[in-house]
């Protein structure tokens, strides 16, 4: 008995000296750790929602002056001419071509339609001009299985990717020819084939799932696509935009965030809309990356976008990529411009920096562009838009019917029942139906 008692006393005995040197191990490390942390605590505090920032011991107020403004990428000066010959894309005659005469096209287009629009031909326009080198440059930069969500004014990509002036006139009209079966406002363009995504009215609403769109693409394997979403510098005060912006940057998603300023928002100035340099030096709130590009010049938008695709797919993460531009037009037919800016302040955009005029002069130069070809260019352009226009008004609208298709894969049967009603409620009152424009 006195063997097991000497024996608990000398256990005993160990285990508080062992108390008594992780105690003192402890104090050790706690106070190198607190020296440690007095001699960190300027460098790097490590608080869970942030890192790597300096403590200071004085109260201090970032003014925003402070920050340098982001640069404005540019290649071509107002005279057509390539400043550094180092960012010219070397792009051959052929393809110069189509982007010239794609953006001529849109012009021109626009011009009839938005009349068609002022004759009570169709409801509603918007037109283009001063922003045709955002849509055209951009697209051309990009392969056609990258995904567009666009707000309104992105017809120009649609035109590059090879959306026809038929498919362009036809929704407009929204008859039955219309592939989105006359089921939308007119300019709400969408292609399936083009990887368009079908533009709604609500503003901001395309740009959190267009970074839904892009986690998707990051999740396959070896993804060579990206996903762009239009906005302008008006929808970016929507709740939506900041979503995507952080959807994007958290999730890690190959998303370009096409900023299209223009200096107006219907009825707002740019001055109006936001304080602070642009849109793009948002992207250092987020975590996100950003570039800034004149939306005049079209080698730039080119230039830029190559280089926006890239990084988003090798790194898996957004970009914002403002262009800047000025809306020569009216926000849409449904504005008068004249209320709200002065008109002949935009005389310089529409001719000297309008992106068109900067472009003819870059092949001015090298003999590539001829006049009375575009003359010619524009005269077949302009048959082909008014015939299309004639034909399609009198295409007949979709059946009635359609309003209730596609809205689930298979018709439910509330939707059933409704539809039902209402085509016993158009044969009991005919008369206040212009049923002989419709199908069916």
């Amino acid at each position: 008995m006195s063997f097991v008692r000497n024996l608990r006393q000398c256990v005993g005995k160990l285990r508080h000296h062992s108390k008594i040197s992780q105690i003192k191990r402890f104090q050790c490390t706690t106070s190198s750790m607190s020296q440690k942390s007095l001699q960190d605590d300027s460098q790097s505090p490590a608080f869970p929602g942030f890192a790597d920032v300096q403590y200071v011991s004085r109260p201090t107020i970032v003014l925003p002056e402070e920050f340098q403004k982001i640069p404005i990428y540019r290649v071509m000066n107002r005279d057509g001419v390539i400043e550094d010959s180092s960012q010219d894309p070397n792009l051959s005659q052929e393809m110069v071509t189509k982007m010239f005469r794609d953006m001529v096209l849109l012009d021109t287009m626009d011009k009839i339609l938005y009349e068609s629009q002022r004759q009570g031909r169709i409801s509603f326009y918007m037109t283009n001009f001063g922003e045709e080198a955002v849509q055209i440059g951009g697209a051309a930069a990009l392969d056609n299985e990258d995904m567009i969500y666009g707000q309104y004014r992105e017809a120009g990509v649609l035109v590059w990717r090879g959306f026809t002036i038929s498919e362009f006139v036809n929704q407009c009209f929204g008859n039955s020819e219309d592939e989105g079966k006359g089921k939308q406002m007119p300019v709400h363009y969408g292609s399936k084939r083009l990887n368009f995504v079908t533009i709604s009215s609500p503003l901001g609403t395309q740009t959190p799932q267009a970074a839904g769109a892009a986690y998707a693409l990051k999740l396959k394997k070896d993804n060579k696509r990206c996903v762009v979403t239009y906005f302008g510098e008006g929808a970016s005060s929507e709740g939506d935009v900041h979503a995507a912006f952080n959807f994007s940057a958290t999730l890690g998603c190959p998303l370009i965030l096409f900023c299209r300023n223009n200096g107006y928002a219907i009825s707002t100035p740019a001055h109006e809309q936001y304080k602070g340099d642009g849109i793009a030096s948002r992207g250092h709130g987020y975590g996100i990356a950003a570039m800034r590009v004149d939306g005049t010049d079209i080698f730039a938008v080119y230039n830029a976008m190559k280089k926006a695709k890239e990084y988003v797919v090798k790194n898996n993460k957004p970009i914002i990529f403002e262009t800047l531009a000025c809306r020569i037009g009216h926000h849409s037919t449904s504005d008068d411009s004249s209320a709200y800016r002065n008109i002949g302040d935009l005389e310089v955009w529409n001719t000297t920096e309008h992106p068109i005029t900067k472009l003819k002069n870059y092949m001015k130069a090298r003999e590539w562009w001829n006049e009375e070809e575009e003359k010619n260019f524009v005269k077949s352009v302009r048959k082909q838009i008014l015939s299309q226009v004639n034909q399609s008004e009198k295409i007949l609208k979709p059946d009635w019917r359609e309003m209730f298709n596609d809205v689930y894969h298979e018709m439910p049967k509330h939707l059933k029942e409704q539809m039902d009603e209402l085509e016993q409620h158009i044969k009991e009152h005919p008369s206040h139906y212009p049923l002989k424009s419709f199908k069916g």
